[in-house]
């Protein structure tokens, strides 16, 4: 699909994406055919390792240790992949460009990252609603990466296309996150009420589900009607929220640079690693306290860069180290209060 895509941009000249509106008719998308076709591939490999060898595609409790291993080959197949971007467009456009593109896809990938927590809180809390055990939880979680590719490909082509036609469609992302941002500091302390959640009620009212799961399937027969359990519901939330997360993250990409390329391999390889993260932070969640109003204020921040993009423009190094420094700050100042509460 990404292939089909990469050709397609191709077809009409790699008509650029830029966030400058002056350098949009100047300048050119990075993206090359073969460039989508190695990302595809790096892809696709990297889905079937998390697939089929990683535990050997069996059903099992993904350890601290193993988290905490695969988060490291993640982020570093990630940042590998930055460097080769770098090699080649060093090669093609220049050491500047070449130094521009890649910082941008850097930025945009520690963006996603950092916003992606917020979604791991989510999850943690509907396993935790659901009472599904570790074991059952991989499952679920690899069908919600796959959901999620697909489903922000489609959402980083759309938005691509709107801010090329309407440059004025910044502005609205901008006022978004702003909103966003504000309403996430103010509702940090507070747990939605899973119960009131009219997608649930929906799938309640129209479909059977059982009290009980039944292990790894998300549809079981009983008397020869078919019911849905447990997992399903947990699946369907999950992918739900990934829509929900989407809507913010995507904008705050497109804060950095409006290169699809740019924007999908940075958003994608940061969901990859999005499963092993969450096991990593499985067992802590509670030991950061303060990150959700790190992320409200990245938000607000990024918000404000698109609001101003035309009067000042805020350097991609500059938007890096402070996103960087929210997140870290929120992350030392959470772990401080925690050690004192521990300590008291």
């Amino acid at each position: 699909m990404l292939r089909l895509i990469g050709k397609a941009l191709c077809a009409c000249g790699h008509k650029a994406f830029f966030f400058d509106p002056v350098e949009r008719d100047e300048m050119e998308s990075v993206a090359t055919g073969w460039m989508w076709a190695a990302f595809a591939a790096v892809v696709l490999m990297m889905l079937f390792i998390d697939l089929y060898v990683v535990g050997g595609g069996r059903r099992h409790a993904v350890s601290f240790r193993e988290a905490a291993t695969w988060s490291v080959v993640w982020v570093g197949v990630s940042m590998s992949f930055a460097a080769g971007l770098w090699w080649v467009l060093d090669g093609q456009i220049g050491r500047e460009l070449a130094n521009e593109r890649t910082l941008e896809f850097v930025t945009g990938y520690l963006i996603e990252k950092s916003l992606a927590v917020d979604n791991i809180f989510v999850w943690l809390m509907l396993f935790g609603y659901f009472a599904i055990p570790a074991e059952l939880q991989k499952r679920v979680l690899i069908y919600g990466v796959i959901g999620a590719i697909v489903l922000r490909t489609i959402m980083i082509f759309a938005g691509a296309w709107l801010i090329e036609q309407f440059h004025w469609v910044l502005y609205l992302f901008g006022a978004f996150l702003l909103v966003t941002g504000v309403r996430m500091a103010w509702f940090a302390g507070h747990s939605p009420d899973l119960e009131k959640n009219p997608v649930l009620r929906w799938i309640r009212s129209h479909i059977k589900v059982t009290t009980q799961l039944e292990g790894e399937r998300f549809f079981v027969l009983r008397n020869g009607v078919r019911h849905a359990t447990p997992l399903l519901l947990v699946l369907v939330l999950v992918e739900l929220s990934d829509v929900v997360f989407a809507v913010d993250s995507i904008p705050a990409i497109f804060a950095i640079t409006t290169d699809p390329f740019i924007v999908l391999t940075s958003n994608v390889f940061a969901i990859l690693g999005l499963r092993a993260m969450y096991f990593l932070l499985a067992g802590m969640a509670d030991r950061f306290p303060l990150l959700k109003y790190g992320l409200a204020a990245v938000l607000v921040f990024i918000g404000a860069k698109m609001m101003l993009m035309d009067l000042f423009k805020i350097p991609v190094w500059l938007s890096l180290l402070v996103v960087a420094t929210l997140i870290g700050g929120s992350v030392w100042l959470s772990l401080r209060r925690t050690a004192r509460g521990t300590v008291r």
